[in-house]
């Protein structure tokens, strides 16, 4: 198998790694044959992937621009993946020129992209680490560098949380970072689940499976399970919500001719809450 020219040295390109499955679904280019065997894969049990992965990446977006309104201008975005358009720096700068953003990812791929595409900017950082470690994220050189914890930072946790198994403490993980932020930070987070996907638990479960075999188990939470995460924050209004249905651009009914979402962007939970 050729190595990509990008491709980091060392890294194994014959397992797939769930940051590139995602640029894959995205239409991204920094994936490998064995990345898009997995998706594919995957497809076949859910093929609305890509529309998930899309209302996924609307949602960050749309959190995103809200918390730079609300004087939120410090982003932590953990399990960041690799880069492509309209990524969290591109949408805070374009809304606060002033605004800092640290990217937190533990696949080698998605880290050496990220300081690729970031290098010479001086209001960006990225970090190697993992959500099960938060100390080590805390206390790396470029959240140091870049984020006053004195002050409120938009916590992201978008689609990562559910990769991590009970086991792996993952409501632990999300209270010790929220202890480390100030009063007025805000989690902006999503996450899998079986309610909400328009097919049969059983048939989506197949996507589960694919996941889980290339040793990424991917832990569907309900709605409730997933608003544990948010011990401590004020939820905002409207709540955890199907993604879609978080603060659409959209206002009034649709035009004439104008086509509603697909019904696979509303699988799966979204919501922000804010620090006390």
């Amino acid at each position: 198998m050729e190595r990509p020219a990008w491709a980091p040295a060392g890294i194994d390109i014959s397992v797939p790694s769930v940051s590139r499955i995602y640029d894959y679904y995205l239409g991204g280019s920094h994936n490998f044959e064995v990345d898009r065997q997995a998706a594919r894969r995957a497809m076949e049990f859910l093929p609305g992937l890509p529309k998930i992965m899309q209302a996924n990446r609307a949602f960050m977006r749309r959190a995103v621009r809200h918390a730079v309104a609300e004087g939120v201008t410090q982003f932590l975005d953990i399990g960041s993946g690799i880069p492509t358009f309209g990524n969290v720096h591109e949408i805070a700068h374009a809304a606060s020129p002033e605004a800092r953003v640290v990217y937190v990812d533990h696949d080698p791929v998605a880290v050496a992209h990220s300081r690729a595409v970031l290098a010479g900017d001086d209001r960006t950082g990225v970090v190697a680490a993992d959500l099960r470690k938060p100390r080590d994220i805390l206390q790396s050189a470029e959240v140091t560098r870049l984020l006053d914890l004195e002050r409120p930072v938009a916590l992201l946790l978008v689609a990562v949380l559910h990769f991590l198994e009970d086991s792996d403490e993952p409501y632990a993980a999300v209270a010790e970072l929220r202890d480390a932020l100030a009063p007025g930070s805000l989690l902006i987070l999503t996450h899998a689940s079986y309610e909400g996907i328009p097919l049969s638990e059983e048939v989506a479960g197949g996507a589960v499976r694919v996941y889980r075999d290339i040793r990424n188990p991917l832990v569907m939470r309900s709605s409730e399970q997933i608003k544990g995460f948010f011990d401590g924050f004020e939820l905002l209004e409207p709540g955890v919500v199907s993604m879609p249905n978080w603060r659409p651009d959209r206002t009034g009914p649709l035009a004439e001719g104008e086509s509603p979402e697909d019904p696979f962007a509303f699988s799966g939970y979204a919501g922000v809450g804010r620090k006390a």
